[in-house]
Parts: C-alpha cells; structure tokens; sequence
C-alpha cells in the first residue's frame, strides 16, 4: 500500500519503454552488455583467434560462437525448442488453403516460431530471476554476518568496509571483542569468487570467531584455523588473512599476515609498507605462523586492504594502483578514519567510470588517537 491507501498501479509497457529510454546511453549499454556476453562465451583460445582475423570473418566467427554458447547452455528440451523455432522463422513460407465455400485461410509459421522464442526466453528469464532472489537472500545473510558498525575502541579511531563485486563475495571484515579491553579484527580475502567463495568466507568467519577467544597466543591460533580450513576446504582453494589485536589506550598492534598484502603505515610525511608475512591458510596442514608487533604514535594510521582496491580497472583497462593509494593515503592523512575510507572509495568509483568491479573490495583503517 500507498500513502494514499490505493495499491500500486501495474507498470504500464509504453511508459516503461519511454523512461527506459531517458534513463541512460542506450549504445553505451548496449556495448557493454555485448562486452560482458563475449567475456562470458568466448575463452581466451578463441579471442586470440578473433585477433588474428579480418573484420568481416572476425565478425563471422563472433556470431557463430555466441550462438553456440547459447545452444550449449540451454537445457535439452529448450535446445529442442530453439531450434524448431529457427527451422519456422527461417524456412516459412505462407499457405494458402481453399475451403469448399472458396475461402482462403494463409497460415505463416514465422509468428509460432517468435512465440517459441519468447517461451524460451521466459523459461531463460525465470531461472535467473529464480537465482537472483537466492542470491540477494545470501547477501543479505552475508551482510548480517558483518559488522553492522564501526567498533568504538577508546585510544583509537577505527573504521572497517567491505564490498562485493558480484551479489555476494569472498572478502571477510570482521572484529571480535575477546573482553573488556582487547579487540580481534580480521581482513580475509578467499581466493575465487561469487557464492563458492561466499560459503568459504562464512565457514572462516565461523571459525576465527570460535577459536579467538581461547587462545593467547597468535600464532598457535592462526596455526590451529589453517588446519582447519585446509581441513574442510577443496582443492586450489586458499584463503589470505591479515589477523590483528589491539588494546583500548595501548599503542600496539599484534598482528599476524597470513598471505596478505602487507600493511601499509601512514606516518608524519611518508608511507612504510611492513614486511611480507607467511603462507596462505589452506596451502599446507603443517604451515607455521610468526607474530609481528607495531607501536603508532599518536595519528599514525595503520592500513590494511584487499587487491580489489588497488587492482580496480578504469574503463581503458587501467589499475588503480599501489601509487596511486599512496598518494591518496598522504593526502588524507590528517583527517578522521571514516573520512579517509569514504573518499578512497569516491576516488576508486570516479577511476573506474562505467568499468564493473572485478574482484571485492575490503579495508580496515586503523588511526591512533
């Protein structure tokens, strides 16, 4: 229901069509939408092939396989179906019968074969549809899994995100309280992508939160997690994971990298990139892992990331960049930690243009009061 009480009206088609129209580009969309349906049927062999030809023959190729990425991704019976609808749209021919009282009765078979096509694509429709709202329900447990705030830690300023690139994605950001006084904050990026990379993610979130609080010591704790993971994960799937603790009023920061991208250190004039850390989780039952330790000073800002910031691509195939972040970071530096994330953010969306995301994208700002 409506303010005013009425239910709302059905969507009229014309002006559907008409709004569709004002909202945006229509060739813009249309190239992108034939980018993303070529990326998605053409492997790498074939665009290599496509390189090497005229355009004519390019052109030639390109539309025979689509149309075979099409055919191989139907179902059998809607396989049937496609195909008898091409033999009546492109074999039909008009038929005249004459009755006994000499009426003429044409039956064209073009028309039956566009109703089987829209069948199909009503069939095609409803099924992605169907996975869409699956999709939406995982990420809306997924975003309930996360934070739903910013930790409020006295002595420092802290602030946490994490985007997917598709409906629901394999980036973990995640704190725990461990008591009164100590807080455990993870960045985990589990390699692939989408829902399998989602069950993955909510399987380590699971377990970093079930074993934290047990343990004193970092590195038996990371120890013991990727036994686990590699344990109840599949082949060629891994997971990096930069594990930190820190104290309210305490300067230090106890951290562990487990295959992570190094944190960055934003101080006075400069940034300082800590040492890389151990392997992977999932890689290997046996892998050990060492605790590192950093003092800030107060508004020195402790930086982590995943690569879908710095490997964000502009619309001319072009990475944002460790540099680029860096620059940023020293520019920004002196102000809050929710003001710093928010603008890297505009700054990666304005790069990035029209260009869909790739990969997820997480941060973890940490800045010493």
């Amino acid at each position: 229901m409506n303010q005013t009480g009425k239910n709302n009206p059905d969507p009229k088609i014309g002006r559907t069509i008409v709004d569709d129209f004002k909202k945006g580009n229509l060739r813009k969309g249309i190239r992108r939408d034939y980018k993303d349906m070529k990326e998605f049927f053409i492997n790498d062999e074939r665009k290599k092939r496509l390189l090497t030809m005229g355009r004519f023959k390019r052109w030639f190729y390109m539309s025979w396989w689509l149309l075979k990425g099409l055919f191989f991704n139907l179902t059998p019976i809607r396989r049937v179906l496609f195909v008898l609808s091409l033999i009546l749209i492109l074999t039909s021919k008009q038929v005249v019968i004459i009755g006994q009282g000499q009426a003429e009765v044409s039956t064209n078979f073009n028309l039956l074969g566009a109703i089987l096509l829209i069948f199909i694509i009503m069939l095609e429709l409803k099924d992605k549809l169907l996975a869409k709202t699956e999709l939406s329900e995982g990420r809306s447990i997924q975003s309930a899994l996360m934070p739903n705030q910013n930790p409020a830690i006295p002595g420092w300023d802290v602030w946490m995100y994490s985007r997917p690139a598709n409906d629901v994605g394999g980036d973990l950001v995640d704190y725990l309280p461990l008591d009164s006084n100590k807080y455990g904050l993870s960045l985990a990026d589990v390699s692939g992508k989408g829902l399998g990379a989602a069950l993955f993610m909510a399987k380590l979130q699971a377990t970093i939160r079930a074993l934290a609080p047990d343990y004193t010591s970092l590195s038996q704790f990371i120890s013991k997690l990727n036994q686990i993971f590699h344990r109840d994960t599949i082949a060629n799937r891994f997971a990096s994971l930069l594990y930190l603790q820190i104290e309210a009023k305490n300067s230090e920061i106890k951290y562990i990298n487990a295959g992570h991208f190094p944190p960055l250190i934003i101080e006075a004039n400069k940034i300082r990139e800590l040492s890389k850390g151990d392997v992977a989780l999932g890689l290997s039952p046996s892998s050990s892992y060492k605790e590192q330790s950093i003092i800030l000073n107060e508004n020195e800002i402790f930086f982590v990331y995943s690569d879908g910031l710095t490997e964000a691509m502009s619309e001319s195939s072009v990475f944002f960049g460790e540099q680029r972040l860096k620059d940023l970071l020293l520019q920004l530096k002196k102000y809050p930690a929710n003001y710093i994330g928010e603008n890297i953010l505009k700054q990666v969306d304005y790069f990035m243009g029209e260009k869909d995301p790739t990969d997820d994208l997480s941060m973890i700002i940490l800045k010493k009061r």
